[in-house]
């Protein structure tokens, strides 16, 4: 921990790696399933122009695929050449309100069964969001989705994107091969945190790579995965330690939970079920209310409910840390930084109030108007969103048309 921290201020300039910000509070990446044809719609444009002009200092696109088999969900972006001029112009449309962007990248793995595909996993294992068993990755298709990620990077690089967030996290395909409880292979990819960590390793490497010296690479991680036999605390500071002496990293984010057993999780607080069940088609409707309590237990929330598992990697790492998890007032984020971590991002509070940060710049410092009903997860489907904001006043409401 730099002892400096304590003085400095949230709302000054600072760096990331390579890139200037203009502060240091991000838009954590929060799918908006406002994609139309896997492509930039003008909608996500509005939605992340708003975020912009809020006042973040870099806002996140999530999530995006780095090939057609990685999706996890409808209306996702895939990082393709058809896709690089409607990204060429949402990163300008950010730029020009002061903001930085960044894109979440990654590979769904077990968890893009849901979608309707097999999925493909560090070992095969029974999906029970798409009641079908996924396909154990081979050493091919390993070298595949390894490239796919340098592609992503590139195609992002060149249009104009100034951070690659890498997706470690959530139960997706790299987030499984650090899960003891996903990863069950007997090769060199399995067994020891350090083989179960080598392909997301490789994977960071290339993506490292391909970014240049010019853009900024963080990677999302689970602490924990938050279900029995998932990765561990100890386990997950061994993997950031690796992720750490690789030096291809510019800050690494904290999260947890998993989208393929536990998403409540990562959100703490009222699990939406009913508000979800609606959300799918029948039969499914009718499994997910009866189910849906196993699959969503719900967790009491806590402001900043990460932090004291995020002061076990601060203790752990010199690298630059995002902390991340229910953050809805000023004084957390005085607080995170005086204990050393770098940035602080923020979703929910966001989707709420997207002017949050400038309002608190301005002196109006009362906390953030989010009650953590988690009534705008189901919305994901239909273009993320909080349900008690006017509908006129949504991030992204005003067009649709397709870039």
């Amino acid at each position: 921990m730099r002892s400096e921290q304590a003085t400095v201020d949230p709302f000054a300039p600072t760096t990331l790696g390579p890139v200037a910000l203009r502060n240091r509070f991000l838009k954590a990446a929060t799918f908006e399933g406002m994609a139309e044809r896997n492509l930039v719609s003008d909608r996500l444009i509005d939605f992340h122009r708003a975020m912009a002009a809020g006042g973040v200092g870099m806002t996140t696109i999530a999530y995006l695929a780095v090939s057609e088999d990685g999706q996890g969900a409808p209306n996702e972006i895939v990082v393709r050449p058809e896709a690089q001029p409607g990204l060429r112009r949402i990163a300008d449309a950010v730029h020009a309100e002061g903001a930085r962007i960044s894109a979440q990248i990654g590979h769904a793995g077990p968890v893009a069964a849901a979608t309707g595909r097999r999925g493909i996993a560090p070992s095969r294992q029974f999906s029970p969001m798409a009641l079908r068993f996924t396909r154990a990755i081979d050493e091919a298709g390993i070298a595949r989705v390894v490239r796919d990620f340098a592609a992503a990077a590139t195609l992002l690089r060149d249009a104009g994107f100034d951070a690659v967030e890498v997706h470690l996290g959530h139960s997706y395909l790299l987030s499984a091969f650090l899960s003891p409880r996903l990863n069950r292979r007997t090769d060199r990819y399995g067994g020891s945190v350090a083989n179960r960590a080598e392909v997301p390793r490789r994977v960071v490497h290339a993506v490292r790579e391909a970014a240049g010296p010019s853009m900024a690479v963080l990677a999302k991680m689970n602490m924990v995965d938050g279900f029995k036999g998932g990765l561990d605390v100890n386990e997950s500071i061994e993997a950031a330690r690796l992720l750490e002496s690789d030096g291809c990293l510019d800050a690494l984010e904290l999260s947890g939970g998993s989208s393929l057993r536990n998403p409540m999780f990562m959100f703490k607080g009222e699990a939406p079920i009913e508000e979800m069940a609606l959300a799918f088609p029948q039969p499914i409707r009718t499994a997910f209310r009866l189910m849906g309590k196993r699959f969503l237990p719900a967790y009491p929330y806590e402001e900043a409910y990460f932090l004291p598992l995020a002061r076990r990697f601060r203790a752990a790492l010199k690298m630059p840390l995002v902390l991340l998890g229910g953050v809805n007032r000023l004084d957390t984020v005085r607080g995170a930084v005086g204990e050393g971590f770098d940035f602080v991002a923020l979703g929910r509070s966001l989707l709420r109030e997207p002017d949050l940060i400038a309002r608190w710049q301005r002196g109006d410092s009362s906390d953030a108007a989010c009650i953590h009903c988690n009534r705008c997860i189901p919305t994901i489907y239909r273009g993320t969103h909080c349900v008690l904001l006017p509908e006129a006043d949504r991030p992204g409401h005003r067009t649709r048309a397709t870039a």
